[in-house]
């Protein structure tokens, strides 16, 4: 894999499907980490800003020229250096600027935790650069679909309000679906986090000793150790229970996320839509991308729980800026319909 020597291609990744969010009054961008499903990033007009990820010094865009298999093979060796990048500040900037330019009046920038990457802080500086009162920067707290579910609520907004739709209004849809989202996640074994400096070595260390397989979730936005299984059955029992728990009464959006592991994920999504039966609208497996898998490792089991507000919150100011304030069911999330879990499987992901 040797992907050097090729400037510019972050820009022109990025412009060939500018064209998706050109022309909505608030337009919204994300980044690769999403691991959005590709319909639904057409469907609602995302433009996606890839992260780079370095293999072993071969250097590659996520979702445009390093794909989950790539980065699984080369874990799989007995020596590999990984790292990932964000994008530069500059790439925001003129992605926003090209919104603008086709239309928007305004951008929302919804990004994985600023715990985890540096994304946040580039789109920041890039906004600053804009001008705050057209742009916002939104830090999901989370990755994957974590990040995906805010994403696609303020596209929802943005496309429900039409000509109406305005920053404050589209940035609180973003904020709303952050507070009804939880993570957690299965991995065979801490040392990748470890590597990647996502937890500390002594965390890293009692997981190794006492060999344990951890469950990870991220209430502030850092990965931090939820709970510890011996066996990795008993850890995607266990991700079924936390994942009911977090549902609570609500109904829910599902996504599950996997890296070479995807009998794991369809055992995962059966027992989830067993146990909560026609409370589930809708679900999604996609494999985790380069990123995560850099700092993952083979092997990870991600739930994502997206919990659709009540009636009471959907009469709201703030149920009409969230998930359900989209004209398509739901921020145009497939509708599971008799309570059977609609099905969108992805294998690599797509950047739009």
């Amino acid at each position: 894999m040797a992907f050097r020597g090729r400037p510019g291609r972050a820009a022109t990744a990025v412009r060939a499907r500018i064209g998706y969010g050109a022309g909505m009054p608030v337009a919204v961008v994300t980044d690769s980490t999403a691991y959005l499903p590709p319909e639904l990033v057409r469907l609602h007009r995302l433009t996606v800003v890839p992260l780079t990820v370095v293999l072993n010094g071969a250097e590659g865009l996520e979702g445009v020229e390093m794909f989950p298999g790539d980065a699984t093979r080369a874990l799989g060796g007995r020596r590999v250096t990984v790292s990932t990048s964000r994008p530069a500040p500059e790439q925001f900037a003129r992605t926003y600027r090209e919104l603008l330019d086709a239309g928007a009046d305004a951008v929302v920038s919804v990004h994985l935790s600023a715990e985890l990457s540096g994304t946040v802080e580039a789109a920041r500086l890039a906004a600053a650069q804009v001008g705050d009162d057209r742009v916002a920067v939104v830090d999901s707290r989370s990755t994957g679909m974590g990040l995906g579910f805010p994403a696609l609520a303020a596209a929802a907004a943005a496309a429900a309000a039409a000509d109406g739709a305005d920053l404050p209004g589209v940035r609180r849809a973003a904020a709303d679906a952050i507070d009804r989202t939880t993570i957690y996640f299965y991995v065979d074994t801490l040392e990748f986090l470890r590597r990647g400096g996502r937890i500390g070595a002594a965390e890293a260390l009692l997981g190794t000793a006492l060999s344990v397989k951890p469950i990870m979730h991220m209430p502030d936005g850092a990965i931090v150790l939820r709970d510890k299984v011996r066996t990795a059955s008993r850890g995607v029992a266990r991700l079924v229970d936390l994942a009911v728990e977090a549902a609570g009464d609500a109904d829910v959006d599902l996504a599950v996320h996997h890296l070479a592991a995807p009998q794991r994920a369809e055992h995962l999504l059966a027992a989830l839509t067993e146990r909560l039966g026609g409370r589930v609208r809708s679900t999604y497996v996609t494999e985790a991308g380069a990123v995560v898998a850099a700092h993952a490792g083979p092997g990870l089991a991600c739930v994502v729980v997206h919990r659709r507000p009540g009636p009471a919150e959907a009469g709201s100011g703030a149920g009409r800026a969230g998930v359900d304030s989209a004209g398509v069911d739901s921020a145009g999330l497939a509708s599971a319909g008799g309570g059977s879990a609609g099905l969108a499987s992805v294998g690599e992901p797509e950047v739009r």
